[in-house]
């Protein structure tokens, strides 16, 4: 058994971000699944865990993190994974890209919020409506915010790429167009071949 844990849900792009992180710094864990369809994140011992209900939750080096930003932000200061740049401003450049996607589209886009969301609107919107207007719109602008280079930020991987490639699963999953957006395409085939990036894909995590 390893001493690392992660509280996990599969399709949950959070999650995502840190199994891709953990591959890159080449880690062992433990996988604690927590259905967020059955409600399982409401249940005391997950409450305990993470007052706020979600995952991920990674216990490492003796203490229980969680926010999958500041828990791949830990893993590349822990681990030297290189994930944000040396200079101040591209970092600032890096989280800018990061943030585009984890704190504007996938908000906007949680289960949650996007059911409450279709509930109440009396039969006007469904599920797909509501997530095609929204992740269309933020990957579009993400598409504009993307300069040259293999990855989202030149040619090495960035915290960037650990948000995009979970984003993207989520497009297809609501059959997003990516047509317009050849940037992201192509850095999506280059994620695709590292290894790091293809086992914490979901379907390896508990889809079919």
């Amino acid at each position: 058994m390893s001493d690392l844990r992660l509280y996990d849900y599969w399709r949950s792009s959070a999650s995502y971000r840190v199994r891709i992180a953990l591959g890159l710094a080449a880690l062992d864990w433990d996988c604690v699944p927590i259905d967020l369809v059955n409600g399982a994140n409401r249940a005391d011992a997950h409450l305990r865990r993470n007052p706020q209900g979600l995952v991920p939750v990674l216990e490492i080096d003796e203490v229980s993190l969680t926010q999958s930003l500041a828990i791949v932000e830990y893993l590349d200061e822990t681990r030297a994974l290189g994930l944000l740049p040396a200079s101040a401003v591209e970092r600032a450049q890096v989280r800018a890209l990061s943030y585009a996607i984890a704190m504007e589209i996938h908000p906007v886009c949680n289960l949650r919020v996007a059911g409450f969301a279709v509930g109440h609107s009396g039969g006007t919107l469904s599920m797909q409506d509501w997530m095609q207007e929204f992740v269309t719109h933020g990957l579009t602008a993400f598409e504009a915010m993307l300069g040259q280079g293999r990855y989202c930020f030149g040619d090495r991987v960035t915290l960037a790429d650990l948000c995009l490639m979970p984003q993207l699963y989520n497009a297809r999953r609501w059959d997003i167009d990516l047509g317009p957006m050849p940037k992201i395409r192509a850095i999506e085939a280059e994620l695709a071949k590292i290894p790091a990036f293809e086992r914490a894909h979901p379907d390896r995590w508990g889809g079919a």
